[in-house]
């Protein structure tokens, strides 16, 4: 290797001096990256900071580029087998964008006015990266053309979401945003989830619902490269509690279910450290709404009179006649509850899973495309699905 330092006027001595601690310093960069993928190569765990220079990494161009991203992080068990099963496969050409932390109910929201953090990834052979960011903001960035060098995937998937993603729930899902993200950038996306069961699921679950979806995802990536794909929609996937046992793939339309949500007053010694709580169930963790001294201006102008006293309460019926000088503040918890599904359409999403089939329900951005659209993917599916792997 040989390494040179531009003339700028310097003494011959000094730039032979300089010439030689580069070529130093770049062999033994050279002999510790070599030791320390000997190192690593064996461990079959991701580790942080394992590739710190793969940003615009050059893709395998003989095979497609899939991005997978997910709304409950990283480490999330779903999204760790759907990248197992993908490159087990060895067909496809796997980058990872997902966020650092779960946000699986972040919905379409984005990071404005504060520094997204990135950080590369070791993840069993696939290009991955953590964003400190929400879902949207991990897909904006991954097809922006900052973080990877291709110009867009084949194929962006969401998911393995532990929990439903079906109903009105779908406003709230991160997952969701995501996959929607991609379509507004003009990528076919899919979002899948696991209807996760409380004490009944587990994450060999996770595992067998990757597998199931192989197929849809296989059939995805053969048709859009022949513009087969149905276009201006993802496909909203929900697999069954019991994935090996589903009865097959059903195109489903979205119902209007949501889980029930409740607000309950607590005391402040029962308000957490964190500022938040996460619902116990799985499937829609929605967080506390925290309140913060910067919430408005108007919060901020009440704030001026310093002597006024703070009084904590429970609620306003606990608080009684308050003087003029007294401030109220209060905190809650939101819970999600269990609600069990109703007699409903069939072909409704929550019905269908509940009924033990892989729902598919075709999202549109607008619309007065669904009936078209519901029309397409029915079709799709009972060609791309029907025709030998």
């Amino acid at each position: 290797m040989t390494t040179s330092v531009k003339n700028n006027f310097l003494p011959p001595s000094l730039i032979s001096n300089l010439q030689q601690v580069l070529i130093s310093r770049n062999d033994a960069v050279e002999h510790q990256s070599t030791n320390s993928f000997d190192s690593t190569s064996s461990l079959s765990s991701r580790s942080r900071n394992a590739k710190p220079n793969t940003a615009n990494v050059e893709p395998d161009c003989s095979k497609p580029v899939l991005l997978i991203t997910n709304g409950e992080g990283i480490d999330s068990p779903g999204l760790t087998f759907l990248v197992q099963a993908l490159l087990s496969d060895g067909r496809f050409s796997l980058h990872v964008c997902a966020p650092q932390s779960d946000k699986s109910v972040a919905g379409h929201s984005v990071t404005v006015r504060e520094t997204v953090a990135v950080c590369s990834v070791e993840m069993n052979g696939a290009t991955a990266f953590e964003v400190s960011g929400t879902p949207v903001d991990c897909v904006s960035l991954a097809l922006s053309g900052a973080l990877f060098s291709w110009s867009k995937p084949v194929l962006l998937i969401s998911g393995i979401n532990g929990g439903s993603s079906g109903g009105r729930n779908m406003y709230y899902s991160g997952a969701v945003a995501a996959a929607r993200e991609a379509l507004i950038c003009g990528v076919p996306s899919l979002c899948l989830s696991f209807n996760w069961k409380k004490e009944v699921s587990c994450e060999s679950d996770l595992k067998n619902a990757a597998n199931v979806c192989l197929p849809l995802i296989f059939a995805a990536v053969r048709d859009i490269e022949r513009r087969n794909f149905p276009e201006s929609c993802l496909l909203n996937i929900q697999i069954p509690s019991c994935p090996l046992a589903n009865k097959g793939f059903k195109l489903t339309r979205q119902s209007l279910w949501r889980s029930p949500l409740s607000w309950k007053a607590v005391s402040a010694n029962r308000h957490p450290a964190a500022g938040q709580y996460l619902s116990n169930q799985q499937s829609l963790g929605i967080k506390l709404a925290q309140l913060s001294r910067d919430a408005s201006a108007a919060g901020a102008a009440r704030r001026l009179n310093s002597h006024r006293q703070n009084v904590e309460i429970e609620s306003v019926g606990i608080a009684g006649k308050l003087n003029g000088q007294q401030t109220i503040k209060k905190y809650f918890r939101l819970e999600v509850l269990e609600k069990e599904t109703e007699d409903a359409d069939d072909n409704l999403d929550f019905r269908a899973v509940e009924d033990g089939y892989v729902a598919v329900t075709p999202l549109c951005l607008s619309s007065t495309d669904q009936s078209k659209i519901e029309t397409q993917v029915s079709n799709w599916i009972t060609v791309a699905l029907g025709r030998r792997q």
